[in-house]
């Protein structure tokens, strides 16, 4: 019994380290040494922004056009807006729109089936090389269409990924850790990027060849499936760092919380989906990526879960069981203090070790689901 709890214990605390530490320090290692390059140019080529939209009378109008006053020629640029049956107003405001400006089209999606099948009809309806996707509140840096485009220079290059900056509108917790975790996450995506391909992508400032577009199930994740079909069709995935979108992070933890469990249940779906790409014999590192920046992180919970349980049998029988038990009780006494708190004023130490478990807590909920056959389809926009 204390055998196997230590065994436990350990190989949790392992695979917890390995998650977060070792695998971004092999892949920036490996980036440093495997040096991938990605042939950018600024040759602008025919670009379409989709968008989905369901109730976002508030933000529509700014973010289109904040799309056609992009640095960007005029001709080469549309926008396609598709109202998921909207029923706030919406549809009026992008009447007005297209009929102010002929590069903006739109149609109304109803009876009302989600994200990814409004994507798939504006995907047919679309005229440009390159499909650009844009969240209904998505507002691009002057230069971001241009940063995001350009890696389609290099004909290896299927999928184009930019750098989401969250703004915490209210120096809440949520907010900054969200903030920081996508620091972390663009980090990584760079070092991705110098290996071959990145597995995570943002779903508000994407882009894909428009050949290499597939058509999707309405209850597929298309910021996961598209780009892990591209790699699967021999295609890179590549980060633009340069490409920047910038969005107020949720100042409500609830909010963050719905929306992680909504993310993380979409892409355990699309892992059972696009299983293929654990194959290393086909798909060589990328497998290995895929498995760790992906399906391990997913598991992280558990490994949390494992870990303290397995310490808390152990306590009292030597002092390195206790001095771990010491340290897990002062991380979750922090990530405590978060909670209770609602999320404001807090310092560091106690913003990630919050966020991390908020993280980890719809994670969890999300495993629980998934593993109930649950799926989700359409949600409400992110307020």
């Amino acid at each position: 019994m204390i055998i196997a709890a230590a065994v436990l214990l350990v190989l949790s605390l392992a695979m917890l380290v390995y998650v977060y530490l070792g695998y971004p320090l092999a892949v920036m290692l490996l980036a440093a040494l495997r040096r991938r390059r990605v042939r950018a140019e600024d040759r602008p080529v025919s670009v379409t922004v989709l968008t989905a939209a369901r109730n976002e009378a508030g933000c529509i109008a700014e973010t289109v056009r904040n799309k056609l006053a992009a640095d960007y020629p005029p001709e080469l640029l549309e926008v396609i807006v598709v109202s998921d049956a909207s029923d706030d107003g919406t549809d009026a405001i992008l009447a007005d729109l297209a009929a102010a400006d002929p590069r903006v089209r739109w149609l109304r999606q109803d009876p009302r089936e989600g994200k990814t099948a409004a994507l798939n009809r504006a995907s047919a309806l679309a005229r440009g090389e390159v499909l650009v996707f844009s969240d209904a509140n998505s507002l691009y840096a002057p230069e971001a269409l241009r940063r995001l485009v350009a890696p389609f220079a290099d004909p290896e290059v299927g999928y184009v990924t930019g750098r989401m900056v969250y703004r915490a509108p209210d120096g809440s917790l949520s907010g900054e850790g969200c903030s920081a975790y996508m620091r972390y996450e663009n980090a990584l995506r760079r070092w991705e990027t110098g290996v071959g391909s990145v597995v995570g992508v943002d779903g508000g400032i994407d882009a894909v060849r428009r050949e290499c577009y597939v058509s999707m199930r309405p209850d597929q994740q298309p910021d996961f499936v598209l780009p892990l079909s591209v790699v699967e069709q021999g295609f890179r995935v590549v980060h633009a760092p340069d490409a920047l979108l910038y969005e107020d992070a949720l100042a409500d933890s609830g909010d963050e919380f719905r929306m992680r469990v909504r993310v993380t249940l979409r892409a355990w779906h699309a892992l059972r989906d696009m299983s293929a790409l654990f194959n290393p014999a086909r798909f060589g590192l990328y497998a290995w990526q895929l498995a760790s920046h992906k399906a391990l992180r997913y598991l992280a919970p558990v490994f949390q879960v494992a870990a303290l349980v397995a310490n808390a049998l152990l306590v009292g029988r030597a002092p390195v069981w206790d001095v771990l038990m010491l340290l897990q009780g002062v991380f979750y006494a922090a990530a405590l203090a978060g909670l209770a708190t609602g999320g404001r004023g807090m310092p560091p130490l106690v913003v990630f070790p919050y966020y991390l478990c908020l993280l980890n807590s719809a994670a969890g909920l999300a495993l629980i689901k998934f593993l109930r056959g649950e799926r989700q389809v359409v949600w409400n926009p992110r307020t």
